[in-house]
């Protein structure tokens, strides 16, 4: 049985925390009605500014060594891949500065990001015209999707680094996603596989009562 074909690390996550998550969905918690379509102010409504970065997770944090650590880029694509860690570093790095915005209400403003750009991985794999949906595929078993535009944004990137330093374990190391307009459960931490497909694939908050899309400003938190 290989690596990918193993269950995954979600059976190990405590159930009181789902069920939490859920519940805040499903009464509509911190939602304060007042969308901002023209983006006319930089902290979206109904989150508050933080300095530290918080931790947030499902209660598993995977320890993937370097040396062990593979990034599958397939599905709708003319070229798929397997990279190693060093042949992901090979690739031409990019350096963001970029918010966070926390559905949980927390945002953080100024993140410094290195890592490689997602339109360096559309030129690589090459997308066919059947794509439309790019799932993203974590070592813990989460998943979540974003529409093939918004992976295609030139903010977007596989981060490697955040200020200077290798992401930590708990911040989604090895590698995680960058997904800066939309909220962060769409950066999805400690990615194994990019998937390229034709039709959409709700993930792991996204069929718990998460909105499908997660856009800050229009406060798309819930479905």
């Amino acid at each position: 049985m290989s690596d990918d074909d193993k269950p995954g690390l979600i059976g190990q996550i405590k159930d009181k925390l789902i069920r939490s998550k859920e519940r805040t969905a499903a009464e509509g918690r911190h939602l304060t009605g007042k969308a901002d379509l023209r983006h006319a102010n930089r902290l979206p409504p109904g989150q508050h500014l933080v300095e530290k970065w918080p931790v947030l997770d499902l209660g598993v944090q995977p320890d993937i060594a370097l040396d062990k650590w593979r990034l599958r880029i397939e599905g709708a694509v003319e070229n798929p891949v397997t990279l190693t860690f060093d042949e992901f570093m090979a690739l031409p790095q990019v350096h963001e500065v970029s918010d966070i915005h926390c559905v949980t209400t927390w945002s953080r403003y100024d993140n410094n990001w290195d890592g490689v750009s997602s339109r360096t991985i559309v030129d690589l794999v090459k997308p066919t015209a059947e794509a439309r949906h790019v799932i993203f595929h974590s070592y813990d078993g989460y998943t979540t999707n974003i529409k093939l535009e918004v992976f295609n944004e030139p903010d977007v990137l596989i981060a490697h680094s955040w200020e200077g330093a290798r992401l930590t374990r708990e911040h989604g190391g090895p590698v995680r996603a960058i997904v800066p307009q939309w909220y962060f459960w769409k950066s999805a931490k400690w990615i194994r596989r990019i998937e390229f497909s034709p039709v959409d694939k709700p993930g792991f908050w996204e069929e718990r009562g998460y909105h499908n899309e997660a856009d800050p400003w229009t406060e798309q938190r819930y479905s």
